[in-house]
């Protein structure tokens, strides 16, 4: 005996020693990859990268409430004051004019480099004419004090064009000189964190500290009554996170308490109990261990679910323990019997599971990929754990307490249950035909369908966005080049088609990188077109006949025309300390060996085509730049699409691995007969599931799968015991008995989930929960008489 246990011990423990080894040196992340394929399309690595590090996950929007107008701005003023002197934000913008004067002056230096206007033909006499006709003419308008005080040094408007190409877009009402709501009972402010959107832990950090830096102000303005309004991806995140672990840790902490509870209960033992954990904690670390050596890291959602979906091993040491020791046999002969009766049925149980979760390795989801990955090594494990080391480890004269008379009374309400299968079988096809009625809405689609956002923070968020006009980034044009001159240019080309749908009304505009640094090419050709002094002042003698302003005037206008001419066209660095700035870093992005710039669109307020954008008019405008390869993305399209692609693909894999399923019983079992009635309690207890959460309102999603998957893992273990019973009483008392402790057992610890505010916990829950207690009854049930 001692001789063959010895290797046996031997090798466990060396398979804990090296899986702790391995699990110590595992890399675990909680980012966005585990969304993306393995081999992304552009535009998917593009929506990772916006939802990862893209200029509006770096946005906070901040919303002032309480007390007057005067003093929310003064709460305003002081806030921006304190925020824009901590470096953990890049912009912080309330309407203040902080970098009015930089930007003013860098425009009205640089305007015949930036403006879109200047080509030869602006300069001709007729151009010229023109021009200097249009700002004539606002000087009768509301601007005129504006026009008049440039007309001598910028007579053809270059100046204002700038100003109202850059000012074009919806801007926030103005209220003691700071942004305000639309209907003024807020102060408004716009912060974006040089930190990415994807560090949560930065992310974290600065919305702490405008919440620190709002009590200052508070403090400091005597606003005890003011309250702070905070929006935004980073906040959504970092909230979410936190609410994630508070319930993971509340509900896990309930489970753990009640498994242990009804564990304790059912063993009398603390050394049962401890040693019955054992499996888990092993199937745990051979998870982790297959995973990451498999794919490097472990993403999040693997670990959390996989965790859990391994929870089924706590039925292994129940079924050892209630099975094979019955009150009264302790010696070791007496024990070896009883395991070898009931265990092929237990290792058959564990093979569907594998046979069902191992379709996930072939998802091109990486996060189901290595949840299958996970499940399968860690009931391999769990399952090698509880039959070839645990009872070698329970100690002389272990036993439990006596479950016989619980498994007769069991065995009574079993004969009398039996003549409910026709009712079963009727609910069974009710719930299909519910299933069939609404096929249309059972699965949710949409990726937002995950999210643990309550709807009240979304409400604020839409609020504050409409307020601010902040960017709601959904239509996005993407191009790309070698170095960033070479995306500058491709933005160019794009950005003219583009401003052609601005003007025929089908978007309401869009930003890009080269509106706030255009190309070198670009502004060299615009300062070729500026004609030499002499020259400039010949065609202005022609050119201001019959107008209200006499060439003679123009002598600031000629000197800065000569400058220009001279001037070096402007670089990256030229914009630093202007608004500017970090506008450009936002939209044109170095990768590893190419540069992207990035043009969103917006749709437009009014007309025909009001707050929606057409992606086929769209796309077909970009086929006439085909030589810039630019790429349109619709990122809420994109996701959506993203994540029905894999919906798509786990139902088909949930499909084959069911099919993987019936081929292994009817493999083993030999009859078609009893490979019926083994998958029967499952389909069915499934089929009401669904139907259930139809019918109470609730569309599946990927994560509800996963949980039906689970019914079916756990319920095939109670549907192989009561095919392989004999007699009118069903399975042996102790073999009822121990099914019921393993239900409650797999309801305790999947139960509470369904009451988590969190969707993805709530998914796994409110599925694994009443479908666990539906297989085990409808196997009872449906079992031969």
């Amino acid at each position: 005996m001692t001789r063959r246990l010895l290797p046996a011990l031997l090798a466990w423990l060396a398979f804990v020693g090296v899986s702790v080894a391995v699990v110590s040196q595992t890399r675990f992340t909680s980012d966005l990859s585990a969304f993306l394929p393995g081999s992304p399309t552009a535009e998917q690595q593009v929506l990772v990268d916006q939802l990862r590090d893209g200029m509006v996950s770096r946005l906070l929007l901040i919303g002032i409430e309480g007390g007057d107008a005067a003093t929310r701005s003064a709460l305003s003023r002081e806030l921006a004051r304190l925020l824009r002197a901590d470096a953990a934000f890049g912009v912080v913008a309330n309407g203040e004019a902080v970098h009015r004067e930089r930007d003013q002056a860098l425009l009205f230096d640089s305007r015949y480099l930036l403006s879109p206007a200047v080509t030869p033909q602006r300069f001709s006499v007729d151009g010229l004419h023109a021009a200097i006709g249009e700002s004539v003419d606002l000087l009768a308008s509301p601007l005129g004090m504006l026009t008049k005080s440039l007309l001598p040094r910028d007579p053809t408007g270059e100046m204002m064009q700038l100003l109202e190409r850059l000012d074009g877009d919806a801007r926030p009402a103005l209220a003691d000189g700071t942004w305000a709501s639309r209907d003024g009972r807020r102060a408004l402010l716009l912060a974006q964190t040089c930190a990415a959107g994807s560090d949560l832990d930065r992310q974290q950090e600065a919305i702490a500290k405008v919440r620190e830096a709002f009590a200052t102000a508070a403090q400091t303005q005597h606003a005890g009554d003011a309250r702070l309004l905070l929006s935004g991806p980073g906040v959504f995140a970092v909230a979410s996170r936190a609410t994630i672990q508070d319930e993971v840790l509340r509900l896990t902490l309930v489970s753990i308490t009640l498994i242990v509870t009804l564990l304790l209960f059912i063993y009398r033992s603390a050394t049962a109990l401890l040693l019955g954990l054992l499996p888990v904690v092993c199937g745990a670390l051979a998870g982790v261990v297959a995973v990451s050596l498999g794919f490097g890291v472990i993403h999040g959602i693997t670990l959390g679910f996989g965790t859990t979906l391994i929870g089924e091993a706590v039925d292994y040491a129940i079924y050892l323990f209630v099975q094979s020791t019955p009150a009264g046999e302790r010696n070791e002969a007496e024990r070896g019997p009883g395991i070898a009766a009931f265990w092929p049925t237990i290792q058959l149980g564990v093979l569907t599971s594998i046979c069902g979760f191992a379709t996930l390795l072939f998802s091109g989801f990486p996060g189901l990929a290595q949840l299958g990955l996970y499940s399968v090594a860690g009931l391999v494990a769990a399952v090698a754990t509880t039959r070839f080391v645990l009872p070698h480890l329970l100690p002389s004269g272990f036993a439990i307490r006596d479950v016989g008379p619980l498994g007769v009374q069991l065995q009574h309400l079993l004969m009398n249950a039996r003549h409910l299968r026709w009712g079963i079988v009727a609910l069974a096809l009710a719930a299909a035909a519910v299933i069939h009625v609404n096929r249309d809405r059972v699965w949710n689609r949409e990726l937002a369908a995950l999210s643990p956002v309550p709807a009240a923070d979304q409400a604020l968020d839409l609020a504050l966005r409409s307020d601010l006009g902040a960017p709601d980034v959904r239509h996005l044009v993407v191009v790309s080049g070698r170095d960033a001159e070479s995306a500058l240019q491709a933005a160019e080309a794009v950005g003219a088609r583009l401003q052609q749908l601005a003007n025929e009304g089908a978007i309401g505009g869009f930003e890009s990188p080269a509106l706030y640094l255009p190309s070198q090419a670009t502004q060299l050709a615009r300062r070729a077109s500026l004609p030499e002094p002499a020259e400039l002042g010949r065609r202005l003698e022609l050119a201001t006949t019959g107008l209200p302003l006499p060439a003679g005037r123009l002598g600031p206008f000629v000197a800065d025309v000569a400058a220009a001419r001279e001037r070096a066209p402007l670089t990256r660095a030229d914009l630093d300390g202007t608004s500017f700035a970090l506008a450009l870093d936002s939209l044109l992005i170095p990768q590893r060996d190419h540069w992207i710039a990035l043009l969103p669109l917006r749709a437009p307020t009014d007309g025909p085509f009001a707050h929606a954008i057409d992606p086929e008019r769209v796309r077909a405008a970009l086929e006439e730049t085909a030589a810039a390869r630019p790429l349109f993305i619709d990122l809420k399209g994109e996701s959506d699409r993203l994540y029905s692609g894999y919906l798509n693909e786990a139902l088909l894999l949930a499909l084959a691995g069911v099919a993987a399923i019936a081929a292994l019983l009817g493999l083993v079992l030999r009859s078609a007969a009893r490979v019926l009635r083994v998958l029967a309690p499952l389909v069915a207890a499934v089929l009401v599931v669904v139907a259930g959460l139809v019918l109470v309102g609730v569309t599946l999603t990927i994560l509800h799968l996963v949980g039906l998957l689970l019914i079916v893992a756990v319920g095939s273990n109670y549907a192989l015991f009561f095919d392989g019973s004999e007699g009118a009483g069903g399975p042996a008392p102790r073999t009822l008995a121990s099914m019921l402790f393993a239900n409650l057992t797999t309801v305790a610890g999947f139960g509470v989930l369904a009451f988590s505010s969190v969707p993805v916990l709530q998914a796994i829950g409110g599925t694994v929960g009443p479908g666990a207690i539906l297989a085990l009854l409808f196997a009872a049930v449906l079992s031969r008489p």
